[in-house]
């Protein structure tokens, strides 16, 4: 166990004990990479009604209350329980704001796993376009928003995640397995082919290297 992951036990031991500064502390620990996951992931709609600290606090306060559940089952390393609380949170927050229609249960999950899915795309997408600079690009930025966004609808839905949470929210080979249910060494090989898929497909977005 690396000294990280020991003192994280530590820490875990203690707030299930009723310590609540090693609660704190663990929370602190993580808090940085569950805001750029909030960051990352909030639908555009959203940003000028909801405060992602909002989200992130009624995540602590939900995982405060089942840390000790935790520790009976751990399924997952600390990190990734935390990020799984916190999405939860998250897509509780887009359901209530963008989907208020009532539907059968069936129905609720299909479109959020839908809206999920195209949410990565249009979050991928803007990332993208945003780091493009040279002038020619700059001048046709939406337009090629557009056609960026298009082009990662064509990735394997899988192969998008894997590139969202190794580079956006920065998810070690591991986490990312853990977090998709791939054998670690999966994760691996889906990250290598992803990162190949997306040269080839923004290669045919008219404009994307330009200049390069």
């Amino acid at each position: 166990m690396s000294d990280n992951a020991s003192d994280s036990a530590v820490l875990i031991n203690r707030a299930t004990a009723g310590d609540e500064q090693a609660l704190a502390a663990l929370f602190t620990k993580h808090r940085d990479r569950l805001r750029r996951m909030l960051d990352f992931r909030m639908d555009q709609r959203l940003r000028s009604r909801i405060d992602p600290s909002d989200v992130l606090q009624e995540a602590m306060l939900v995982a405060a209350q089942n840390v000790q559940q935790y520790v009976e089952t751990p399924a997952f390393s600390f990190f990734v329980w935390l990020r799984q609380i916190t999405m939860q949170r998250l897509i509780d927050v887009h359901r209530r704001h963008l989907g208020a229609q009532k539907r059968s249960a069936r129905q609720e999950v299909r479109s959020v796993r839908q809206a999920w899915g195209q949410g990565t795309s249009v979050s991928l997408a803007r990332y993208l376009v945003g780091q493009l600079s040279t002038p020619s690009q700059a001048v046709i930025r939406a337009e090629l928003l557009d056609h960026v966004q298009k082009a990662l609808d064509r990735m394997d839905e899988i192969d998008r995640e894997v590139l969202a949470l190794r580079h956006f929210e920065e998810l070690t080979n591991n986490e990312v397995a853990e977090v998709l249910g791939l054998q670690k060494s999966a994760a691996s090989n889906r990250y290598v082919r992803a990162l190949t898929r997306l040269r080839t497909i923004l290669s045919e977005v008219p404009g994307f290297f330009d200049d390069e």
